[in-house]
């Protein structure tokens, strides 16, 4: 039985898929990113691969993390690779075609390949993910305010109390974000 298996994660979805002794895939396509979705890849893990596996997936934003904290609370060696060391391996693979089967497969090929140094994945404390959440909302934040502030440079008299008001609200999120961020950091 597989050893490891590779996962392509999106937002809504995921494709698996894992490297047979006779060279070939076995694959799952388009489960739901959610706990739906996760117990029918339990399911199959348990049919086609071995107890103590790996999984092995890319770091997506944050569109992997349920997943990932879902095969560790149950058990499962999990391993989270920066998605640049699969591009760097799919061109030194000679890889043009992108798909998320064919991903899942180059994820698995790879795990497979460099089963003796994946390090296991251990997600970082509730609290620096709310920071993070916190600043990356910031950042959303400011550029937004920004956008309105380049349009209001340019904009017809009729809309420039519209774009005001976006403005004003704007810079009121940034605030409470700021204060959310400054009470966080001291809290903790």
């Amino acid at each position: 039985m597989p050893s490891v298996i590779g996962l392509d994660i999106a937002k809504h979805t995921f494709d698996l898929a894992t490297l047979q002794p006779n060279g070939k895939y076995r694959t799952k396509a388009k489960l739901a990113n959610d706990k739906a979705g996760f117990a029918i890849l339990r399911d199959w893990l348990n049919k086609h691969s071995e107890p103590g596996a790996w999984v092995v997936m890319e770091a997506t934003g944050i569109y992997h993390e349920a997943l990932a904290e879902w095969l560790l609370e149950h058990g499962y060696r999990v391993c989270v690779l920066n998605p640049a060391q699969i591009a760097h391996y799919a061109r030194s693979q000679l890889q043009r075609v992108k798909t998320d089967k064919v991903d899942a497969k180059l994820i698995a090929e790879y795990g497979e390949r460099h089963q003796d140094s994946l390090r296991p994945w251990q997600p970082e404390p509730r609290a620096v993910r709310r920071l993070k959440a916190l600043v990356r909302r910031l950042e959303d934040l400011r550029e937004i305010e920004q956008m309105e502030r380049n349009r209001l440079e340019v904009a017809d008299a009729s809309v420039q109390a519209s774009i005001q008001s976006v403005l004003e609200h704007v810079g009121q999120e940034i605030e409470e974000t700021l204060k959310a961020i400054d009470d966080h950091i001291d809290n903790d």
